[in-house]
């Protein structure tokens, strides 16, 4: 079974991000507050991080559930955990008719794994061994770290921006279009980036997780019913769903609700056309945002 660490596009666009918050601190009081960034930044994702789990369960309203109320689900991510080798995740349901899953945690140890009632109606025992098998490689991959840092670090080069636009007018005049122009763009620019990292992670845990079940056209069948379900039942795009969308195996949102550059997900087809490769025997291309 194939592990996805910090692969070579992952790490640049990590290279990206940070760029874009030392630029910005750097044109901020002539860079004299960038420590104070750099550390409101460290903590600020510590936090989220290590809370992931409860801060996503809370947002979608999930309860624990036990061996009797979901046999299925328990039996197959039993077996799954222990053909990787990974103690076993606690696992919760959310009250949604919107078909989805996700997994949080800051480790194995700690994670969580979470289906909603409607992915749990939608899809058959194959399919669902499918979806779990990618949850579990979001664990075992550490995704929740790295999409953890991402999001906390774009969220403060958006804070810092703000700051930027209000110390704007004590910059020497020769800085002040630089810093508005950072101060704009910057944000938009890590949300573009945080999202690319989001849509890697997608395909290396398709993957990933295809191998641990040994059936990529159980995820690919999963995933086409996944698609049009979202489309049928989408969640609101409200914050608290927004903050815990990029965790999920499909976008939880209507198509229109969200263009191509702002997407938390890789597009389905393209998903579902590299899974279908593998169970063909082939090695899934690289696929361009």
């Amino acid at each position: 079974m194939r592990t996805h660490r910090n692969g070579l596009k992952t790490a640049l666009l990590f290279g990206a991000i940070w760029a874009l918050f030392l630029g910005l601190g750097a044109v901020i009081e002539g860079g004299r507050f960038l420590w104070l960034f750099a550390l409101f930044g460290v903590a600020s994702t510590a936090y989220t991080y290590w809370n992931s789990d409860k801060l996503a369960i809370r947002a979608m309203r999930a309860q624990p559930v036990t061996p009797e109320q979901q046999p299925t689900m328990y039996k197959i991510v039993e077996e799954l955990s222990a053909q990787a080798g990974q103690p076993m995740p606690r696992l919760y349901v959310s009250p949604t008719a919107a078909p989805n899953a996700f997994a949080t945690g800051r480790n194995p140890a700690n994670a969580a794994v979470c289906c909603t009632e409607g992915i749990l109606h939608l899809l058959d025992e194959r399919e669902l061994r499918g979806v779990l098998g990618h949850e579990l490689m979001h664990v075992y991959n550490r995704d929740i770290l790295t999409g953890s840092v991402a999001a906390g670090i774009a969220g403060i080069i958006t804070s810092v921006a703000q700051m930027a636009l209000l110390f704007g007018g004590r910059q020497r005049q020769g800085n002040v279009i630089l810093l508005l122009a950072m101060a704009l763009l910057a944000p938009l620019a890590a949300s573009v980036i945080q999202l690319a990292i989001s849509r890697t992670r997608e395909y290396d845990a398709d993957q990933s997780g295809a191998e641990l079940t040994g059936d990529p056209l159980a995820l690919a069948s999963a995933l086409r019913k996944l698609e049009a379900g979202t489309q049928r039942a989408p969640l609101a795009p409200e914050p608290r769903v927004q903050s815990t969308a990029h965790m999920m195996i499909a976008n939880p949102f209507r198509a229109r609700d969200v263009g191509k550059m702002f997407a938390t997900h890789p597009p389905m087809d393209q998903r579902i056309a590299r899974l279908e490769a593998m169970a063909d025997g082939q090695q899934p291309g690289i696929t361009r945002y």
